[in-house]
Parts: structure tokens; sequence; C-alpha cells
């Protein structure tokens, strides 16, 4: 494949950014924009084709990938690999924080929060959102990351950040890998608990949302809780 020099000007990544603003440009454009001049015999372009192509979720799978799986690429080194991942770290901060005063309204509002994030885990990640007493995103927590099929939950590590940071109400969020986001047997009985342990430390659980892909449940709605 020809080098991103012997492209005509105009089609160039970067004078494309420039000329046209990030938002024309493809997948494959910006991130050959993150990894630079490429390698020898090989473009940024094709090293970034690689990179989309390691795994069937292309972008997406970004969001997830760890630097040393990056790496493995042959032409993309520690460094490459760490500007990805800094790339779509920043890109995830700044998601958040354009929602940080947002106000709780129905479930559709929260899975929109996590719906990108946690659809693409190949692990059950379970999560909390902290509100304060105005129903306002106080942030979210990390609670456990556990395998394929399931996570352990203990109500202990769910209210540590909520009584922490003083947050007068909580919503479970966790992801099904399997893409179905029905609630198991375990799911409305880890709920269970974590509300009855809510009651006692004066902190509401207002909902748990179980994230599949691109679809969700409200344990709320369904009356499961």
């Amino acid at each position: 494949m020809s080098g991103i020099k012997e492209m005509p000007k105009a089609e160039r990544p970067r004078e494309k950014l420039f000329a046209q603003g990030s938002a024309e440009l493809s997948n494959t454009e910006l991130l050959a924009i993150l990894i630079g001049s490429g390698g020898k015999g090989v473009s940024a372009m094709a090293l970034a084709e690689k990179v989309l192509a390691l795994d069937e979720r292309g972008m997406p799978f970004l969001s997830v990938a760890a630097p040393e799986e990056l790496s493995n690429v042959p032409g993309i080194g520690v460094a490459c690999a760490c500007r990805i991942a800094a790339a779509v770290e920043i890109g995830k901060r700044l998601s958040r924080n354009r929602r940080e005063k947002v106000r709780f309204g129905t479930p559709e509002d929260i899975a929109a929060l996590f719906m990108e994030s946690m659809r693409h885990e190949t692990k059950e990640v379970f999560r909390i959102l902290l509100l304060n007493a105005g129903n306002e995103m106080m942030g979210s927590e990390l609670i456990s990351i556990g395998n394929i099929t399931g996570s352990i939950v203990d109500p202990r590590d769910v209210f540590k950040p909520a009584v922490k940071r003083g947050a007068a109400s909580i919503v479970l969020v966790h992801n099904h890998p399997s893409g179905n986001p029905h609630p198991s047997d375990a799911d409305i009985s880890v709920t269970e608990r974590i509300v009855e342990a809510g009651k006692i430390l004066d902190v509401k659980v207002l909902d748990h949302l179980i994230i599949g892909d691109g679809d969700f449940i409200s344990l709320k709605r369904e009356q499961l809780m």
C-alpha cells in the first residue's frame, strides 16, 4: 500500500482534518493521525487498518483494549500504543464531564451514560452512579470486575464511595457480556441486599440497570426491586 505522502494532499488525514474538521475523518484516518509516521514499508493508514482489524468490534474495541494488545501489532510500538490508549481515555473523561451536572430523569438517561463504554466489555463490570440531594450526578465509581459469567459484589464496597462522597442516592449499573440484559436470580438477589443495606446507611438505591449490547433493563421499571 502506498504511503500517506503519496496521497493527494487534500486526502491526507492531517490536511483533511485541518480543512474539513475531525468529524469528516473516517475511523482509520483518525487512528492514522495518532499512529503518526508508520513503519518500514507500511503506512500509518495500513497500521490503523490492522489495529481496527484486531477485533470484530472495530473502533469500540479500543475502549477496552490494553496497550499491550495494541503493541502486539507489528509496527505499533509501546509509545504509539500508549498514545492511542491515552486518546481513548481523554474521550471517556470528556464524555463523563459533559454529563456531570445532568439530573437523573429516566432509566434511558442513565443507560445513555454507560451504554457505549460497557456494552463491549468481555467481563462483567459493576459500577454505581452517585447522585446528590438534588438528583444531580456527582460521578460514578467502579465497584468490581468479574469474569465472563458474573462478578462478586459486596454491599460494603458499593456504599464506601457513596458514604465517602456524601451521596444522597445511587444507581447500580452492570453489564452482561452475553449482550442479553435479562436479569438473573443472582442479579435480583444482590439488588435486594444492597437496597436493604442502603436503608441502614440512609443512602437510597434508585434503580439497578443491566446493560446489554445496545439494550438495557431497569429492575425498578420491571418491578424487580
